[in-house]
């Protein structure tokens, strides 16, 4: 929910804020995604995004079953350090020793996989395509984001992007 639709909901129930006092809370919260998670499978993939005039790295791991962000990263570059690194803090959030990784045919990924001691699959349809609609609805979201916060720092993004994860997650 955008931070003007909460304002105007948080009226409507007499509480009277304004939109930076919002934003403040949201991240004060420091929402995230639950952890302790044990998929069958997991879909992993990287993509660019735009925040204002930089382009970034956006990583991602999604179980296909449900459609959950599991894990998100957001660099200004990609290589297999910061690949390795994505895989070691989803290893450390969830149970994904027994998961078959689906990903494509980026290396890095292929490399970290091998690392970490992963079962992993290139994968070009099928289960992976929920990791590319999740994509498609971040991207939809970050440049709505960018329009909206020109010139936020790179952590005010991973922030934002913890709790999209967390708001995506959300049984409807």
């Amino acid at each position: 929910m955008p931070l003007s639709n909460t304002v105007s909901f948080l009226e409507v129930f007499g509480v009277d804020r304004v939109r930076s006092t919002v934003h403040n809370r949201v991240h004060k919260a420091d929402l995230q995604p639950e952890t302790g998670r044990s998929p069958n499978r997991i879909a992993v993939d990287e993509t660019v995004i735009q925040l204002d005039d930089e382009q970034y790295w956006l990583y991602a791991a999604v179980d296909p079953q449900s459609n959950d962000l599991l894990h998100t990263k957001l660099e200004p570059t990609r290589n297999d350090v910061i690949t390795h690194q994505f895989f070691e803090e989803l290893c450390d959030k969830h149970d994904v020793d027994d998961a078959i990784v689906l990903v494509d045919g980026a290396v890095p990924l292929h490399r970290a996989c091998e690392k970490h001691g992963l079962d992993f699959r290139y994968e070009r349809h099928g289960n992976r395509k929920s990791v590319e609609r999740v994509f498609r609805k971040i991207k939809r979201r970050t440049i709505c984001f960018s329009n909206c916060f020109s010139n936020a720092e790179v952590e005010t993004a991973n922030e934002w992007l913890r709790s999209f994860a967390l708001a995506w997650n959300q049984p409807i």
